[in-house]
């Protein structure tokens, strides 16, 4: 089994070191990493772990900040990367911390650690469990924040 991470220069936390430890502490994995400067080398690092280095899946990882112009980038990035999914027809788990997500530095870094973490063991099921995914069907997962749960009737 072989698993793709892409992360950048540009995020202020190693995200793609919370992931992989996290997958390692699951399955035996080879982990390819690859680090680009921005979000928007994202895309086409993944298709080439895909399709050059055999990755069956591929984690990406990005802190675009809060101005205007990194929205716009981050949504040019994810656009991308559903390019580069339908292109190889392989999952690429997109893992984005906007940096207005939190208030404080500290409370970025909490968040982005646990949405990576939580990210790779969705990454681990969708590899070797995916039935445990349609169980959470419906039940209000939110990665790196707490869960809203359901809606009851």
């Amino acid at each position: 089994m072989k698993i793709g991470i892409v992360d950048t220069t540009f995020a202020r936390v190693d995200m793609a070191s919370v992931a992989i430890k996290e997958i390692k502490s699951r399955i035996s994995a080879e982990i390819v990493r690859r680090t680009v400067p921005g979000i928007k080398d994202i895309p086409v690092e993944a298709k080439k772990l895909i399709e050059e280095d055999g990755c069956e899946i591929v984690m990406v990882f990005g802190m675009p900040g809060s101005a205007p112009i990194d929205k716009q980038c981050a949504h040019e990035a994810s656009l991308g990367i559903i390019m580069a999914q339908l292109m190889t027809n392989k999952h690429i788990v997109e893992v984005f911390v906007h940096e207005d997500e939190a208030r404080s530095d500290e409370e970025l870094k909490k968040l982005a650690e646990n949405r990576a973490r939580e990210h790779a063991i969705n990454t681990v099921l969708m590899l070797t469990k995916p039935e445990m995914l349609t169980k959470m069907a419906g039940t209000g997962q939110r990665q790196g924040a707490p869960d809203v749960g359901p809606i009851k009737p």
